[in-house]
């Protein structure tokens, strides 16, 4: 506590009129920094010396602390190269910028400026309660923010996996061009590593020659881990079968009961990789589907926490992203209950023939999206496992 007081003595809030009041500024300041100590020892409990603050503790500090405990201490799956995984996250895509050619963009331009809050601003939130995993990629055009709330937040680089995606247009340029972006994702992160490097989409006739590149990388310690996004199981094998010399650890597709896509997933699931889900939530828009209102009220959560759940359950690695930091909070609330058999299959049930139709249409769409080949189906493979 004396220590504490050094940092903050009295004089420093003399702009204040009474006594009172800088008692009052200074255990204000004490206690934020015992909540940043708190974060940063992975505890939910306060030194002791610090207990006698207890008019500064505000109610939801109980909350605050739970949460924290299921992010620091959440489930981590071990990958096939034998590193750790958390098994939950906090995504950047569309946080603080959308991308020009982002699908909701190309629909409405407009959507382009509708921006809440920062990069920044909602990744130190994420990082205030408890996430530690960063799903980042180029693509998202906000890495250098995301870097400086990594900076702001003061949580170690060793409690941090930060994760990154190299884009179809740096892939289509060749070796040189992902290097020199891996490097530029080092920088604008502010790391000299990074945990987990992945192809964004498999590029025809460009993501092999991308893959050996970031296996390179990974031998001079640039890259700890190598994985894929959005692989087909015909990819996959394409990409094994020119000889890489390091194995991925995950592959990174949209996972959530309106797109399950059971055979896909048991396939890489048999092969050693883990599965990353992106668009687990599905963007908030079926959070009023009748089943998922039904499931939530039969075990006291909320609709997300139903999908999120499904997601884990499902032994995927669940990446939910929101700007604002009570649905943070609530998203990170998947670990404190478990779907019935009954339950997940009624979930499962949720995917159509209309929405597997939906996702071939956007495979074909986006492995040359942003290239030279953009917009037609040059190289594309038409024939790939779908389900």
């Amino acid at each position: 506590r004396r220590w504490l007081q050094s940092v903050f003595p009295p004089t420093t809030t003399s702009s204040y009129d009474t006594p009172q009041q800088q008692a009052d500024i200074q255990h204000m300041s004490i206690a934020r920094v015992a909540l940043l100590l708190a974060a940063h020892h992975q505890t939910t409990a306060f030194p002791i010396g610090l207990r006698s603050l207890g008019r500064f503790r505000p109610v939801s500090s109980v909350r605050l602390s739970s949460t924290m405990d299921a992010l620091l201490n959440c489930p981590k799956l071990e990958l096939n190269d034998g590193s750790l995984h958390p098994q939950i996250g906090f995504g950047t895509y569309k946080v603080g910028f959308i991308p020009a050619s982002a699908s909701s963009a190309v629909a409405d331009p407009s959507d382009v400026n509708k921006v809440e809050r920062t990069a920044r601003e909602c990744v130190v939130d994420a990082l205030s309660v408890g996430y530690r995993f960063l799903d980042c990629a180029q693509f998202y055009g906000n890495e250098s923010e995301v870097g400086k709330a990594i900076e702001e937040s003061g949580v170690p680089r060793p409690d941090l996996y930060l994760a990154s995606k190299v884009w179809t247009t740096t892939i289509e340029e060749g070796p040189a061009a992902v290097r020199a972006q891996v490097m530029k994702t080092l920088s604008d992160l502010g790391t000299d590593y990074i945990d987990l490097y992945c192809i964004h989409w498999p590029v025809p006739g460009k993501h092999v020659e991308a893959y050996k590149t970031l296996c390179e990388l990974q031998k001079e310690g640039k890259i700890k881990t190598l994985g894929l996004s959005n692989y087909a199981v015909e990819d996959y094998k394409e990409l094994m079968d020119a000889g890489v010399s390091v194995k991925p650890t995950i592959n990174q597709i949209e996972i959530n009961p309106f797109l399950y896509r059971k055979n896909t997933i048991n396939f890489f699931q048999r092969e050693g990789l883990a599965m990353q889900s992106y668009r687990a939530l599905r963007d908030g828009k079926a959070f009023g589907h009748p089943l998922l209102v039904k499931i939530a009220e039969k075990y006291g959560k909320s609709t997300a926490q139903i999908l999120g759940r499904w997601c884990i359950q499902k032994g995927c690695i669940y990446i939910p992203k929101s700007v604002k930091i009570e649905r943070m909070k609530e998203n990170s609330y998947v670990f404190d209950f478990q779907l019935s058999e009954e339950d997940m299959n009624e979930l499962d049930s949720l995917t159509t023939p209309e929405a597997i139709e939906t996702f071939k249409n956007l495979y074909q769409k986006c492995v040359n999206r942003d290239t030279s080949k953009d917009g037609t189906l040059d190289g594309v493979k038409l024939d790939i496992t779908l389900d």
